[in-house]
């Protein structure tokens, strides 16, 4: 793939110019000479004009350097005799060498890249200041953020071309009847999961959260040291509350989900669907999003008890829900602000009023980028 840095294939268009003009005068006059003159006069003029350079040799002055057009003009007429007892200023080899030179510039010229204008310089390094400042993310996360956040369409595989080698998660394959379902009922499904997560004393944390699929909303979540049916039905009593159009809940066969724990949200309006034995792919969209929370969390962090890991888990939540692109949305986020439905398409350039300004999260681990108007 061809480097979409400048690159010089040819002079500067000035000395370009220049070389050319002398190229057509000499072949003008060349073209005279030919009609005009007969081979005994040119064969006269040619051992009169050997003379007066053999004189010029033999005080031993030397000849300025030859330019370009000199250079063109003479690899060309080598191919009319025989050259070879000719060179007087050169040597045989200088002149092949000005020819292969001759012959490289005509085949980088012919091999240049074609096809769609390369990204901007200035978007090119802010693709590459998004992939080195967030390692964990992939071409589709990066395209949707410049997308939803800066009004910039890029595509994926276009991303992809410019990020440095050996970043981005890897997509898995999920099932196929059983999401068919979980897709076309997505905006009425719940599902539910725990987590466990580990503190620097090495106490284990369990940690709850309730998403909706439809919208990949994490709805609710919580952190405790001993977790029960009862406390979990909690979480539900909190979330529910009969004005959303949620009509199931997905859950796996954990013990804690006991017959008088699906009773409390079959009160509520809810329809239980049971995952089967060890089938954690039945609950895809929850995984995810517990393989998300690790990968993109909870492995760069060590909680140090359970109130620092809800304060964690809170502000990486709200990022989750309203500034990560998700690419099944379309991308789109989960709570969309008021300042992404005021983005526009910029194509891939930067608006020239505004400039990109980027805001940490959990302390640098992912940042959230915006268009800001420049100052006056």
């Amino acid at each position: 793939m061809a480097s979409c840095g400048t690159m010089r294939i040819l002079p500067s268009l000035q000395h370009f110019v220049s070389m050319f003009f002398e190229l057509f005068r000499d072949a003008f006059f060349f073209i005279i000479i030919l009609c005009a003159r007969s081979s005994v006069s040119l064969q006269a003029e040619n051992l009169f004009l050997r003379k007066q350079l053999a004189l010029y040799l033999e005080r031993e002055t030397k000849p300025r350097r030859a330019d370009d057009a000199t250079r063109f003009l003479l690899a060309l007429l080598s191919n009319l005799f025989a050259w070879r007892e000719a060179p007087v200023i050169v040597k045989p080899e200088t002149l092949i060498g000005w020819h292969r030179k001759g012959f490289r510039l005509f085949w980088r010229w012919k091999s240049r890249p074609r096809g769609r204008p390369c990204l901007p310089a200035e978007l090119r390094a802010l693709i590459v200041d998004m992939a080195r400042s967030n390692p964990i993310w992939g071409e589709e996360r990066i395209a949707s953020e410049l997308l939803l956040k800066l009004g910039i369409r890029v595509s994926p595989r276009t991303v992809t071309r410019y990020m440095p080698k050996s970043l981005g998660p890897w997509n898995g394959v999920s099932s196929q009847r059983w999401m068919t379902f979980v897709r076309n009922h997505a905006h009425a499904i719940l599902a539910c999961d725990f987590f466990v997560s580990v503190s620097a004393g090495f106490r284990i944390l369990y940690v709850f959260v309730i998403m909706e699929i439809g919208t990949r909303r994490i709805a609710h979540f919580n952190v405790t040291e001993h977790p029960t049916a009862d406390w979990t039905l909690q979480q539900f009593r909190e979330v529910i509350t009969g004005e959303q159009p949620q009509q199931f809940l997905i859950h796996d066969r954990d013990s804690i989900y006991s017959a008088d724990f699906d009773s409390g949200p079959q009160a509520m309006g809810l329809k239980i669907l049971k995952t089967p034995f060890r089938a954690p792919q039945a609950n895809a969209f929850c995984e995810r999003l517990i393989g998300t929370t690790r990968r993109e969390c909870l492995d760069f962090l060590i909680p140090l008890n359970e109130r620092h890991l809800q304060a964690v888990l809170q502000e990486w939540i709200t990022h989750y829900n309203q500034g990560r692109p998700h690419s099944s949305l379309g991308p789109g986020l989960p709570e969309p602000g008021v300042s992404c439905y005021q983005v526009q398409d910029h194509g891939h350039y930067l608006p020239t009023n505004q400039k990109v300004v980027s805001r940490a999260i959990l302390g640098g681990l992912h940042h959230e980028y915006s268009l800001e108007r420049k100052a006056a």
